[in-house]
């Protein structure tokens, strides 16, 4: 949901062609699905519906692609570290739980997938919608 509800900011914002928006996983569980059904209706219901999304996983060439890789949690950012550090790549992304950026503090972004209820998915949107708006933000300072 976070790709999607960054790009909706950037186009908002009319600043899409100074950016390249992707997203991956750490681990291969989904790769080549579309996104989550739930998470889907979530973003549909706050007006994103044209999003277009193929699970992948990280590659060496996301460390230096990207200038920001943003996680979810801190088991995350520690895969992640360990993977740049044991892959050897001159790292030029600027690894960062994206939370940091959340203004009501929450800095852990629980991963939905197992939930039982959409409100689950809601709170998840809430907090990449302000993560995201208070990174986007924080580059204006």
């Amino acid at each position: 949901m976070a790709e999607a509800i960054f790009i909706y900011l950037l186009k908002q914002r009319s600043i899409t062609d100074k950016w390249i928006v992707d997203s991956a996983g750490i681990a291969n569980y989904h790769v080549g699905k579309g996104p989550n059904r739930r998470a889907a209706d979530t973003l549909r219901n706050h007006g994103i519906s044209d999003f277009q999304h193929r699970a992948r996983q990280i590659t060496e060439d996301d460390f230096v692609t990207f200038d920001y890789i943003f996680c979810m949690d801190y088991y995350n950012i520690t895969t992640l570290e360990k993977l740049a550090q044991r892959l050897k790549v001159p790292k030029k992304a600027q690894i960062d739980l994206l939370g940091n950026y959340d203004p009501d503090g929450e800095q852990e972004i629980e991963d939905p997938y197992c939930a039982i209820s959409m409100n689950e998915f809601e709170q998840v949107y809430q907090q990449c919608l302000r993560s995201c708006m208070g990174f986007l933000d924080s580059l204006n300072k």
